[in-house]
Order: C-alpha cells, then sequence, then structure tokens
C-alpha cells in the first residue's frame, strides 16, 4: 500500500488566494477516486530558494492511500498538471511512501 500527501498551496503564484470552491472540490475528487482522504487543514509554510531568492508557499495536506500504486502514480501526474496549470503553480509537490496499516 502507498500513502500520498499533496502539498496544496492556498495561493496562486502571483499571490491571489486560491478559491475555496477548489479545495473543496479538489477533497471531493480524492475522495471518490481514492474512498477517503485525511485533511491536515492546519496552514504550514514551505520555502525554498532559487538563486538569491527564497520563496514563501502557505499549504495544507491531503493524503491518501492507495492501494494499486501504478494507478495511484497515473492519477497523481495527471492531477499536478492540472494544479500547475488551474492554481497557476510552477510546481506541486506530492510525497508518496510506502505503509503498512495494522
Amino acid at each position: 500500500m502507498k500513502e500520498y500527501d499533496l502539498y496544496v498551496p492556498l495561493s496562486n503564484n502571483d499571490g491571489t488566494p486560491i478559491d475555496a470552491q477548489k479545495l473543496k472540490d479538489l477533497k471531493k475528487r480524492l475522495v471518490d477516486h481514492f474512498g477517503g482522504l485525511t485533511h491536515f487543514p492546519q496552514e504550514n509554510e514551505g520555502l525554498w530558494k532559487v538563486g538569491a531568492f527564497t520563496f514563501r508557499d502557505k499549504i495544507v495536506i491531503l493524503r491518501v492511500l492507495a492501494s494499486d500504486p501504478l494507478e495511484a502514480q497515473a492519477f497523481f501526474a495527471e492531477l499536478k498538471k492540472e494544479m500547475q496549470r488551474n492554481c497557476a503553480q510552477e510546481d506541486v509537490l506530492i510525497v508518496v511512501r510506502d505503509v503498512q496499516t495494522v
């Protein structure tokens, strides 16, 4: 089984807030596809450097579990492209881990 953490930006690259409905729609899509999710609603700050400039981003994390890693990988590859396009992001971080449930 794989665990996927989707780091969802709360603003576009130009600093404007992402429409709250987009987050609701994303959560529904993940629940419909994977059967559930965990939403970590606390705001987190991401920092990264490109050259001499430090970028800052506010994000929340959505986590899903997937029993079919190949199918999930394809799903998240497409979702990442959509989020980059629809949320005006240079990149979207998606972390995957092997997990074992008890």
